[in-house]
Order: structure tokens, then sequence, then C-alpha cells
């Protein structure tokens, strides 16, 4: 930065002031002895003394007062001193901002996501991020699948968190958590004295459904565990959030589906119980995807903390 400060060459000089002379006469203010702040800088005590007079005789005017105990700013050098540390402020601040950008501890990350985010692991794996990264502005976004895919490929969004798989040209993708999927229903319902309900229970119910998501992709399940339509329940499709659905069900106008990161939303009068087939619980598989031509430091930084988080299972298991 030797071009950081420049003034009018004075005629004593032709050299400009460099941020090395601002930092001798800080050091020497700040120390009152040539020999002290030659050792805080870790420099020679000649070298400081001739970088002083050069800056004094560059600006044409006597920042110290030398006398035998070591040097006290003039009035003029009071002034030039105070210019000085904001300058070495600002300039330190430049570097260390410059230096967490490049390390990924500063920016911008935008995190689209369509399943809840008041507890489990999408919670967690943020608060974890604002913790370790405070200076990283997080924005997150619930919107539709489709309008997370559009806001990906635009540009608009760093990285999506979604249940199952969403073909997206020039994209990266890393499999994440897991969920069990619940029944959500009134606490007095008859299925709410079982520990676990299987989808054969539902027969004859009403499962109300979102159009929201996961909305389709649980009528897709319930679909797929229920073959015969004899055995399905009534599906009611609501254009509405999925807490107007919890109210609704409060409401004993019907049940619903949905996963077990909302089983700790505290909603009164509702149960919650595991929904099984012969072979176990059903679960939705959470996966984060993300543009291969992004190179936000911030989105590599969350990319590692999450893969901190759920590590990839070993081949072959």
């Amino acid at each position: 930065m030797r071009d950081f400060l420049r003034s009018k060459p004075s005629p004593h000089t032709g050299r400009a002031v460099e941020l090395k002379h601002l930092r001798s006469v800080v050091a020497a203010a700040d120390c009152g002895s040539l020999r002290q702040a030659a050792e805080l800088l870790r420099s020679q005590q000649s070298g400081l003394s001739r970088r002083i007079n050069e800056i004094e005789h560059h600006l044409g005017i006597a920042i110290f007062e030398r006398f035998s105990g070591g040097v006290r700013p003039t009035e003029a050098g009071r002034s030039v001193l105070r210019l000085a540390r904001m300058i070495l402020e600002e300039f330190d601040a430049l570097i260390a901002t410059a230096r967490a950008v490049r390390n990924g501890e500063a920016g911008r990350l935008s995190v689209g996501f369509c399943t809840s985010l008041s507890v489990g692991n999408l919670q967690n794996a943020l608060l974890d991020f604002r913790r370790r990264f405070s200076q990283i502005e997080l924005a997150t976004i619930e919107r539709s699948r489709t309008r997370l895919a559009t806001a990906l490929r635009n540009g608009v969004l760093d990285l999506l968190i979604v249940t199952g798989n969403l073909p997206l040209l020039d994209s990266k993708s890393m499999p994440l958590w897991s969920e069990r999927v619940m029944v959500a229903l009134p606490h007095d319902h008859p299925l709410a004295v079982r520990d676990i309900v299987y989808w054969t229970d539902l027969r004859g119910q009403t499962v109300l459904l979102s159009h929201y998501d996961p909305g389709k992709e649980f009528e897709d399940l319930l679909i797929s565990k229920l073959v015969c339509p004899a055995d399905r329940p009534k599906i009611e499709r609501h254009d509405v959030s999925r807490a107007i659905i919890k109210s609704l069900i409060s409401m004993n106008t019907g049940i619903s589906l949905v996963l077990e990161s909302d089983m700790n939303i505290n909603y009164a009068g509702l149960a919650y119980r595991e929904l099984r087939d012969g072979t176990g619980p059903s679960r939705f598989d959470f996966s984060a995807y993300w543009r291969a031509d992004n190179e936000n430091p911030a989105l590599a930084a969350f990319l590692n903390l999450l893969r901190e988080r759920y590590p990839s299972p070993p081949l072959g298991r």
C-alpha cells in the first residue's frame, strides 16, 4: 500500500507516506519512547527514527518534541496522530473483513426450505452456523418446491434443503437426515390411545393435507402404502399452511400427516403417533442442493458444517 496516503511532496523528500510511517508515529506516541516503540514494532531504533523523520519532512511539520526522556506529540502532531489512528484502524478492518470473507466467516447465505424451522435438524444446523459464523448474514426462505428450484437456478438462493429427489441441471447434492412420518390427530381420537398407528388404520378417516409442500409427497406416500382405493382414507386438500391444518385437526375435522420435526411444536389438543407398515416406520429423506458454479465462501462454510453433522455412511452400508 505504498500509495495509501499521498499528499503534495515537500522539498525535503519525494517519497510518499506509507503505512509503516503511520505505524511508527502511532507506536512512538503510545510508548513515549523511540526505544520502546522500536521494540513494540520489532524494528531497529535507527530505522524507526528515520521513518518518523521522513513523515515529518514529507508533511512539513514536527509531529514530536524530542527530549532526553523520549518524545511527546506537538499540537499539530496530535491532529496527525488522530487521523493516522483512524487510517490504521480502517485498514486493519479492511484486512480482517477480506480474510473473513475469504475464509467464509463473513458475507451472506440464503437457504430455501419447505419443512418446519421451529424445531428439529434444520433449526439446529442453522443455529450452529450462526454461532460459528456470527458475521454472516443468514437469510431463510420458505416457498413451494417449484419456486425454490427456480430461485436456485436463478442464483437467488445459495442452497435448498428439501425432501426427496429434486432433479436440477448443473447442481450438486448432499444427503442429510431423515424424519419419520407421523399422524397428527385430536388427543381424544380413537387412534390416539395407540402407541403406533398402521397405514391400514387410516381407512375410513378424513386426512387433511395442505397444497403446500410436502403435502403432495404425503399424498403420494399414502397412495403407495394403500394401493387399493377401497383401503384409503378420504383426502381433503386445503390451500392453507400446515399451521392452519393443525387448527382444523383441533376442531375435529380430520387428521393429517406430518414429519417428526413437527412433534415438538406445542399445539394444544393434538397427539402424534408414528405411522408404520409391516417393514417399520415410514421416513422422508432430506437433501441439500446447490449450484455447481456457486463460489460463495459462506456456502462452502455451511456445507462443511453439514458434512460434520451428517457424514455420509460408509460404502456398502
